[in-house]
């Protein structure tokens, strides 16, 4: 399987996506990501398939995969909306003086001169909306520019007649034609920038990839030399230096000096974090005071800030739940539309007195007024601020279903080690019970607990590396019990929770103990604190009224310490990773779930709830089993991120009630004529405008309180 990421230019709405994801869905790949906001297109590509076909397939449908042909040519004049709306207003504005009071141009009356005015704009306009209209039509989803092409065409179509068959003004209505092209252009430029200021938060982590760095080399002298180079150049293993005030331009190792380090960019954490030798830098991060020495760990798509873009551009591409329905309405919408405006010029010439010219105004308005992509821009844009403002505040989703979800979640089930506590351990206090000298006791606790990745197992190992390490003939990790090694002599040791003593009628009441041959030698006692903003989360999440449960693998007397402490609702402790399985799958049986853990050694049970939240490092942030990451390694943002799901959710009800409304509402108005004689003219300006309304809509959950 083959990973593609491919940019196409030319997707203007939903429909343009359908086509390509029907279309690649025709050839045998399985769930294509088609973001038609971002102009992207991703998906799994099986081995036997030929990527060559695919790209000329995409553009049969008459849509540019961009980089396949050389490079992507320099943007030209009338390639935008900005510029064809601009040049089609300059020769629509003659087209109408004359219809402003006062103003009387009388050789603007002669058709011929209209005429002159308006081919410009209907060539501008049918080279972009034809086309278009005709490449969808062949790929079987029409689009909206069908409705706005045969609109123009049928203006135009009518008033050429008229002019060749020396019929006269009664027979001109080129200013309609121009007006419903020069409108839409309009319109699609106010959406373009509407949908485009949606992306911002997007846009602020793709400017952070792309700084100057210092690069350090040295000459034959091994003299240091400092040079800039942009950031795209650098490799792994590089040498750079970053000082106040600047951007770390890659993940990176500090080897010299210190530096309080703003990593809002990446986590949404606005404090400063002080970093010093050793200490990772996020890519994309700031340098507010100090500087240091670094080599660069990591560059291009393996940065955590790049893994980031493409979590969330995935995500984008994602069709949540709710967008099932406005896609098959979409899929008909235009088809129904051409027969409604039939039926609006059969009903109109042949039921009123109003003669046939003014019946086709009825039905080109009926045709430029409606508007599929406001059905189809309901449920992008939403996601779209969404996601980015989780992103902007270090939340990541890793698909759009998952903000959907949340506001069904009635309960938060979460992890004690590294999620209610901060996870980072110092050792507090051990015994030894049969006579092993202190550091023979260290040696073997630390040879048994470096083969762990449990966070009191490090804490231990760390402290007592420097007591040397023994060799085993067999070691191994039993998940849920601890280290069981054999030495070379046959003994067997155990360095585990009270779980490998508890047969033995032993105190309850330490950390870790350790056995030779079923024997206790001693045991080790470590300090964890409770993360600060833990007692904070769970109020807020039982003003909410979600219900709060404690699930641990620790001891049921440490987890209801814990757990009485920060109020939470239901306490179970002492459960192995299949205990917590099946303690999840009851959960969520009966009532939908979030479960919060380190994403690491609960991945099994993140994967099982109905959400899985990690807390997990930046640096693991690609193989985390979670739906939802916290990447500022604490609680803060859990009730934001429930509260962003949640108003995303309302926002896109919203749009999808103003969508279906507008439509409901204008297509009518039109069809009956309330619009007037100049119907088309008001349908192109309202139906561009409706999409700018679901854009602004949108923008509105980058204020909206989530908590």
């Amino acid at each position: 399987m083959e990973s593609i990421q491919w940019k196409v230019d030319g997707m203007s709405c939903t429909n343009c996506a359908l086509s390509i994801h029907k279309y690649l869905q025709s050839k045998g790949i399985d769930e294509p990501k088609v973001n038609f906001m971002e102009g992207e297109v991703q998906f799994e590509k099986p081995d036997e398939i030929n990527k060559e076909i695919l790209i000329k397939g995409i553009q049969g449908l008459g849509y540019k995969v961009r980089g396949q042909d050389g490079p992507s040519p320099k943007k030209k004049w009338l390639d935008n909306n900005a510029d064809r709306s601009l040049f089609s207003f300059l020769f629509t504005l003659p087209l109408v003086l004359h219809m402003i009071p006062g103003i009387h141009i009388h050789w603007l009356m002669n058709t011929y001169v209209q005429l002159a005015f308006t081919v410009p704009v209907f060539i501008v306009g049918m080279s972009y909306f034809g086309k278009s209209a005709w490449n969808s039509i062949r790929s079987g989803i029409p689009n909206m520019n069908v409705l706005v092409a045969i609109g123009a065409l049928s203006s135009f179509g009518y008033s050429l007649y008229g002019t060749l068959s020396g019929q006269g003004i009664a027979f001109a209505y080129y200013e309609t034609t121009a007006t419903i092209i020069t409108l839409v252009f309009f319109g699609n430029y106010l959406e373009d920038a509407s949908v485009q200021s949606t992306q911002r938060a997007l846009k602020d982590l793709v400017r952070a990839q792309k700084v100057m760095a210092n690069m350090i080399v040295f000459d034959e002298h091994h003299k240091e030399i400092i040079f800039n180079v942009e950031s795209q150049t650098l490799k792994v293993g590089d040498l750079i230096l970053v000082n106040a005030g600047e951007t770390v331009p890659m993940d990176s190792k500090i080897l010299w000096g210190e530096a309080n380090v703003n990593e809002s960019i990446v986590t949404g954490e606005s404090e400063p974090i002080q970093r010093k030798k050793n200490d990772l830098l996020l890519g994309g991060s700031t340098i507010q005071d100090g500087t240091i020495k670094a080599y660069v760990t990591a560059v291009g798509d393996d940065t955590v800030l790049a893994n980031i873009l493409k979590m969330v551009k995935a995500a984008q591409g994602e069709k949540p739940p709710v967008q099932i329905l406005a896609d098959k309405i979409s899929a008909v919408f235009v088809p129904l539309v051409l027969s409604i405006a039939v039926l609006t010029l059969i009903g109109n010439y042949f039921l009123t007195d109003i003669g046939f010219g003014s019946s086709m105004l009825r039905a080109i308005a009926v045709l430029v007024i409606s508007c599929p992509c406001a059905m189809g821009l309901a449920t992008p844009a939403a996601i779209a601020v969404g996601l980015g403002r989780g992103a902007r505040n270090g939340v990541l989703f890793k698909n759009a279903k998952s903000l959907e979800t949340f506001k069904d979640i009635r309960q938060v089930v979460f992890d004690k080690t590294g999620t209610l506590t901060t996870g980072h351990f110092s050792m507090h206090q051990f015994k030894i019970l049969d006579g092993t000298s202190e550091d023979d006791f260290k040696s073997l606790v630390y040879s048994l607990e470096k083969y762990s990745n449990h966070p009191i197992a490090k804490c231990i190992s760390n402290e007592w590396k420097s007591s040397g390490a023994q060799a085993w003939a067999s070691i191994e990790e039993v998940k849920g019990l601890g280290i069981k090694a054999i030495d070379k002599e046959g003994n067997q040791y155990w360095a585990g929770s009270y779980k490998i003593v508890a047969d033995q009628k032993i105190e309850d009441g330490h950390n870790i103990y350790i056995q030779k041959n079923n024997a206790l030698i001693g045991w080790i006692d470590v300090e964890d604190e409770i993360r600060p903003e833990a007692k904070q989360v769970i109020e807020i999440l039982h003003r909410q009224g979600v219900h709060t449960i404690l699930l641990s693998g620790d001891r049921q007397s440490k987890c209801d310490k814990i757990g009485k402490a920060l109020g939470i609702q239901e306490i179970i402790g002492e459960q192995s990773p299949s205990d917590k399985l099946t303690q999840l799958d009851a959960f969520v049986k009966k009532y939908p779930t979030a479960m919060v853990g380190d994403g690491i050694n609960d991945a099994p049970a993140l994967a099982k709830a109905t959400i899985g939240i990690s807390l997990s490092n930046a640096s693991h942030i690609a193989i985390q089993t979670a739906q939802v990451i916290l990447m500022n390694q604490g609680l803060k943002n859990l009730p934001m991120s429930l509260g962003l799901g949640k108003r995303t959710y309302e926002t896109i009800k919203e749009n999808l009630i103003w969508a279906f409304s507008y439509n409901i509402i204008a297509i009518p108005v039109a069809a009956l004529g309330l619009l007037g004689t100049w119907g088309p003219t008001y349908g192109a300006l309202i139906m561009g405008l409706s999409d700018v309304v679901l854009a602004l809509n949108s923008l509105r959950l980058f204020n909206k309180k989530l908590v």
